[in-house]
């Protein structure tokens, strides 16, 4: 009799247990993303395995269906490139050096068509080719922004979904490999868990945990669907929205639209801390965060009811880019919309740190060249070599400055 009345009393304590709420977890998911104890969650090292694992457990709290080859995960193997102009060969027969996990989370709906919803959780590890980070002390890259945000959102959208807007079914997807050439992404489309012909479109969040005081967000593949650009302006009430047609670009998304998916990427900017060790949690705009969750939850509600969207190939902005032989050592702000190129952060021990530059100073002329925007800045700086030395002139303040570069 007292086992039944204690086995009554727990199964009364488990009823009465807080339900967790799901939808305001994006702080927590991102602050254990980018812990130290994941050292900067290197494809194929043990950090990226326990990121991938909590990854899997927040899908499986999440009840979503599990879609990857083994349970959540879908892993793949490759070799990685001597020569960076190569294409990584992935490694059917597993005797590849490194092996990383997509994971994988579907809400079946029953529907016609998915959209899918992904993130790229891979980051630095300990730095490597990819850090701007010049201390000879190795350091933790912990990518928060970089991408701990877009997961965290993902997740976030993921909570939101269930069993809403149920006229398409939901894949969500935690990209490996993205750091090293959008190899998880890549490997998922050549070998895909669901019927990518009845895929919508895909959405794809990289860096998002930084949006600034002129809440400026960028969207890139807005050209790669004739609806994009109407359904973007129509639930915008917050953001100053900085548009890019092209479905190319340096993230995942770039894998979907060269299969034929339109696509939607957004990006709160770059930063000073980006692939470096000061890319901590605290240092994210959490608010921001949930604002770009809804804008885009608002996005997909009012897409549920369009069935599958039509797709259009843009003009790739990045064939038309000039390749360079020097670099001035500034990271742009590629959210800047006005006339020059804003410089966002500078490198040590580079061109424009030793001729004075400063962050935020705005280029807006490089040799003989007026610089007007991103592009005729890349053309100015496509014509120097080694050894050249030449005049930039920056809008400081109110203030023209003239400065001497050395390459």
């Amino acid at each position: 009799m007292r086992n039944i009345q204690f086995l009554i009393f727990l199964s009364f304590l488990i009823s009465c247990k807080p339900e967790i709420n799901q939808v305001n977890r994006i702080k927590e998911d991102v602050t254990f993303l980018a812990s130290d104890e994941l050292e900067g969650r290197q494809t194929g090292t043990e950090g990226e395995k326990k990121a991938a694992k909590y990854i899997a457990e927040r899908f499986k709290e999440l009840s979503l269906q599990s879609k990857g080859t083994q349970e959540y995960l879908q892993p793949f193997t490759f070799k990685p490139k001597m020569n960076p102009h190569d294409e990584v060969k992935f490694d059917v027969n597993g005797d590849g050096t490194i092996t990383g996990n997509n994971i994988l989370g579907f809400i079946d709906n029953k529907a016609e068509n998915t959209v899918i919803v992904g993130a790229h959780y891979d980051h630095l590890g300990f730095g490597g080719e990819g850090s701007l980070y010049r201390d000879s002390i190795k350091a933790v890259h912990n990518g928060a922004d970089d991408n701990a945000s877009g997961v965290a959102i993902m997740l976030n959208l993921a909570s939101k979904l269930k069993k809403k807007n149920t006229n398409n079914n939901y894949l969500f997807m935690a990209f490996s490999g993205e750091e090293m050439g959008l190899l998880g992404s890549n490997y998922f489309v050549k070998n895909p868990t669901i019927n990518t012909k009845k895929v919508s479109y895909m959405i794809n969040m990289d860096m998002v945990g930084r949006l600034k005081k002129d809440s400026a967000l960028a969207v890139y593949g807005t050209g790669t669907s004739p609806i994009f650009k109407q359904i973007l302006k129509s639930h915008n009430d917050n953001f100053k929205l900085i548009q890019q047609e092209s479905g190319v670009g340096p993230s995942d998304h770039t894998s979907f639209y060269l299969a034929d998916i339109p696509v939607l990427h957004f990006f709160t900017g770059q930063h000073e801390d980006y692939h470096k060790p000061e890319d901590d949690s605290e240092k994210l705009n959490y608010d921001g965060m949930y604002l770009i969750s809804d804008y885009i939850f608002n996005l997909i509600t009012d897409l549920d009811d369009n069935g599958k969207l039509a797709f259009r190939k843009t003009k790739n902005e990045s064939e038309d880019s000039p390749r360079f032989k020097v670099g001035l050592g500034v990271i742009p702000d590629y959210m800047f919309d006005g006339k020059g190129m804003r410089i966002d952060g500078i490198s040590e021990d580079k061109p424009a740190q030793k001729a004075g530059l400063q962050k935020g100073d705005i280029v807006i002329k490089l040799g003989d060249s007026a610089v007007t925007n991103m592009m005729s800045y890349m053309r100015a700086l496509s014509v120097f070599e080694k050894g050249n030395t030449t005049k930039v002139i920056v809008k400081r303040g109110n203030t023209e400055v003239e400065k001497e570069i050395n390459f």
